[in-house]
């Protein structure tokens, strides 16, 4: 289940700022029909941060009302009371694991965030993925915790999105023996995360790319290193342009451009500026996506 692309979907705004079901239904449909793995729904991307409880649960019902895929939403929290309500209604409502993001703002010690996830896990009956990305939650979740909580029969895998690749090396050398999974966190490091062992991407240039990425994935694979390699380069430039400013701003501005439904960011995000959208405007063009 967890090999291969799976897109970190944004969450689509109407115009009075609600959730747009029927985007978010037709987003899922494209990045299905070009061979994504799975799709994880209500994480950063999907700008959960800004989602009510009610919205971000909406958001999971749709995703796995439409998906004939892995549907892995986003349940983390800074309270792990919260963490839990939110992935006991993931695998009530039927999802087929959950991502939670390591605790934001408290700034846990190690030893806290090994009884969050515990906690999650013991209450919780679903496969849980762990995912680090200390850019934004001032805490890195670092490889020796990261091996103590893969022992936890449930806890099969980590986005790992620290940019630190001997961190990532050095959790693959921790956990090789159990049943537990590397998934790249990062566009721009897929190929280096899976040569050392991971398995595959949780993207957010699979929302527009979704065909290449998963060919680039697929490639590597099937052995075809060669291959792997070529489609990494032709699509650095576009990995490297969907970070020109914090994440979704770029990639939903881009995605509006292309015809899917984006719609507006929620405030505290912004417009993306016009230097910016020229630069990211002028990548989509050398690769044809506009």
């Amino acid at each position: 289940m967890f090999e291969g692309v799976f897109p970190a979907l944004i969450t689509p705004f109407t115009k009075d700022d609600k959730v747009d079901e029927d985007g978010l239904r037709s987003n899922i449909n494209f990045v299905i029909e070009n061979g994504v793995s799975g799709i994880v729904p209500a994480g950063c991307t999907g700008e959960a941060a800004t989602l009510s409880h009610q919205e971000q649960k909406k958001v999971i019902d749709v995703a796995i009302d439409v998906a004939s895929v892995p549907v892995i939403p986003g349940t983390g929290s800074n309270n792990t009371k919260e963490a839990i309500e939110l992935t006991k209604y993931a695998s009530d409502a039927g999802a087929d694991a959950a991502m939670l993001i390591t605790p934001y703002y408290n700034k846990p010690t190690d030893a806290g965030l090994i009884m969050h996830y515990k906690a999650v896990a013991e209450k919780c009956d679903i496969p849980i993925i762990l995912y680090n990305v200390p850019s934004r939650t001032g805490k890195n979740m670092s490889s020796d915790v990261v091996a103590e909580l893969a022992k936890v029969e449930n806890i099969v895998g980590i986005k790992e999105a620290s940019g630190d690749i001997n961190q990532v090396s050095r959790i693959i050398e921790l956990t090789r023996d159990l049943d537990f999974t590397v998934l790249s966190g990062d566009d721009s490091l897929t190929l280096p995360i899976m040569a050392l062992g991971g398995k595959g991407v949780v993207s957010v240039a699979a929302n527009i790319i979704p065909r290449q990425t998963s060919d680039m994935v697929i490639a590597f694979l099937d052995g075809r290193l060669d291959r792997a390699r070529e489609l990494h380069y032709i699509l650095s430039p576009l990995f490297r342009a969907l970070f020109l400013e914090t994440n979704p701003i770029p990639i939903k501005t881009a995605m509006g451009w292309r015809g899917l439904a984006a719609g507006k960011l929620r405030p505290p995000l912004y417009t993306l500026s016009e230097k910016n959208a020229t630069k990211l405007r002028s990548v989509l063009e050398s690769l044809v996506i506009l």
